[in-house]
């Protein structure tokens, strides 16, 4: 799964977008997520319903489908297998036609520490480590987004989550799955929500494009937002 990244704006290379957000919207949701987590707000990147034209908005991650009748009584995913987009009905029609880009700097994943061989015993903390490009450069992770209409108050609530596939050989080595890396040459394709099914964009990242590092359990707390979060640390210290 996906369950953090570091996002420290909208602009993402190889695209261009315009801001869709509103001033006072850009003020009351969002700042620099370097330890971004679910239910935040963060920047997403979508073709504008109606519109040719991408723009960059901010949407609450932890996907809400416009259908639900009770959004008290329900899970809001922040991920979506990519193995079943067009099976469950929370993603089939936004991966049909709401599918959206999330730019990042990192994102982050937890690997399960190890005592012969075996998972040591439950509750033991897991190592995170930060993974990104070699180059540090932004990359765009593949989501879906939906809008949602309060009945009573015609309130409109925008939300996404992100897809997922197998991992790469990197990314294997601490975890089952990825999320959905998309390469620059494919951003539009991903956008512009003609094809219904692009499933030969959901496969894994090149693993020699990446790369990964062990840094602190401080990333385990939503509150801590520093920019030191993606420092490389020793595993073994007791103080990490």
């Amino acid at each position: 799964m996906c369950g953090r990244v570091q996002q420290t704006g909208p602009d993402l290379p190889g695209i261009f977008s315009e801001m869709g957000a509103t001033e006072e919207t850009i003020a009351a949701a969002w700042r620099a997520h370097h330890n971004g987590s679910p239910r935040q707000f963060l920047w997403v990147i979508r073709r504008q319903p109606g519109l040719n034209r991408y723009v960059h908005d901010l949407l609450q991650w932890g996907l809400l489908p416009s259908w639900v009748k009770d959004p008290n009584d329900w899970p809001y995913p922040i991920n979506a297998r990519g193995e079943d987009l067009t099976a469950k009905p929370s993603f089939r029609g936004a991966y049909k036609s709401r599918r959206c880009l999330i730019p990042v700097d990192a994102f982050f994943e937890w690997m399960k520490i190890l005592e012969d061989g075996k998972p040591i015993k439950r509750g033991t903390k897991k190592q995170p480590y930060a993974i990104a490009m070699k180059d540090r450069s932004k990359f765009a992770l593949g989501g879906l987004w939906e809008s949602w209409t309060d009945k009573a108050t015609m309130e409109i609530r925008r939300t996404f989550t992100i897809v997922t596939c197998e991992p790469n050989s990197l990314v294997g080595q601490i975890h089952d799955r990825m999320p959905l890396i998309l390469h620059p040459k494919d951003y539009d394709r991903w956008l512009a929500n003609i094809e219904p099914d692009p499933r030969d964009l959901i496969v894994p990242f090149p693993a020699e494009l990446m790369d990964m590092w062990p840094i602190s359990r401080k990333v385990n707390s939503p509150a801590y937002n520093e920019a030191d979060i993606l420092n490389p640390i020793n595993p073994s210290d007791p103080d990490n």
